[in-house]
């Protein structure tokens, strides 16, 4: 299919706030970023709860640009609203649903730390909240394209936790990058920033990895059937055409018959593959350091990375309807 740029926008950008905000909710629910008894108060640089509003105002940009560059991305964007209506059968309607959800404890917390910031009780059970929401929406988006048999590269069992795995990913790299600028306490290692740089660590080659299984699948199994395999005439021999379709391209074959030449194909997987893969590396330098410029330089990288794949994930995606244009 056509990669257009603000679909790619929508799931990367979203995905990562989404991460940003699951970790933080996560973080929030377990204690860890409240908890200030296991730090001497002489090791406070800043109150916490200043990491805890720029993480919020960060993950809030990420998936208010997305889920805008995702209605942009719409035919008739005035009509959007129209999507909460079908959530019993579309996948983007419960997303739609979920992600305006998402706000809601997300606005509670922020509330909370502004008003009422030794409520740590009610800080965990919106934590909570939040890492569920944030989960139950990315789980949605990946379902829109993992339900669509049309589109082999989309309907098989990597979709689903790939779409998981990458939003975790790229949220844990926003999550220590702020942690690390934000120097909530002096001491780096202290809470949760050494668990998520280690789930950062992990997370990267296991993502780049994944990926790379997932490529192999789709180059095996082929991106779409042929004109025989589509009628069901390949068992009778050879199904050819008679004569094109159409003498010019329409907009089926513009949007859905995009073709990426493979060795182009190939140097933007060893792309994508190094930079996810090498990205956490790069952030785990920067925290024992303790420089703010080199967490968002392995920020970027690992962003780009994730933004060649998602290019990938949909240039390489080929609609079962191109059996019928011969293609």
């Amino acid at each position: 299919m056509r990669p257009t740029f603000s679909i790619i926008l929508f799931t990367v950008l979203s995905g990562a706030g989404y991460g940003l905000l699951f970790l933080l909710g996560l973080d929030l629910a377990i204690g860890s970023s409240m908890d200030l008894d296991l730090v001497p108060a002489a090791t406070l640089a800043v109150d916490p709860r200043f990491a805890i509003g720029i993480a919020l105002l960060i993950g809030f940009a990420l998936t208010s640009i997305g889920l805008g560059a995702s209605v942009a991305h719409l035919g008739k964007p005035l009509r959007a609203w129209r999507a909460f209506s079908q959530w019993r059968s579309s996948w983007l309607s419960r997303e739609g649903i979920a992600a305006v959800l998402t706000f809601l404890p997300l606005a509670a917390i922020a509330i909370v730390l502004v008003t009422q910031p030794a409520a740590q009780l009610g800080l965990r059970v919106l934590g909570l909240l939040l890492a569920l929401a944030c989960t139950a929406t990315v789980f949605c988006t990946a379902r829109i394209y993992s339900s669509l048999p049309p589109i082999r590269a989309w309907h098989n069992r990597h979709t689903l936790p790939g779409y998981l795995l990458l939003g975790l990913y790229s949220g844990a790299l926003w999550f220590v990058a702020v942690q690390i600028v934000t120097a909530a306490h002096s001491e780096l290692w202290h809470g949760a920033v050494p668990t998520v740089i280690i789930l950062c660590v992990l997370l990267g080659p296991a993502c780049a990895l994944f990926k790379q299984r997932y490529w192999r699948l789709i180059d095996a199994q082929g991106n779409a059937p042929d004109a025989g395999a589509a009628t069901g005439l390949d068992r009778l021999g050879k199904v050819a055409r008679f004569e094109q379709p159409h003498t010019e391209e329409n907009y089926l074959t513009h949007e859905m018959g995009f073709v990426l030449a493979r060795k182009h194909a190939h140097t933007l997987r060893a792309i994508a593959f190094w930079l996810i893969a090498l990205a956490p590396f790069a952030m785990l330098a920067a925290a024992w350091l303790g420089v703010g410029a080199a967490a968002w330089f392995a920020l970027i990288l690992g962003m780009l990375g994730i933004f060649v794949e998602r290019w990938l994930f949909f240039a390489q995606a080929r609609h079962a309807v191109m059996a019928y244009y011969g293609r």
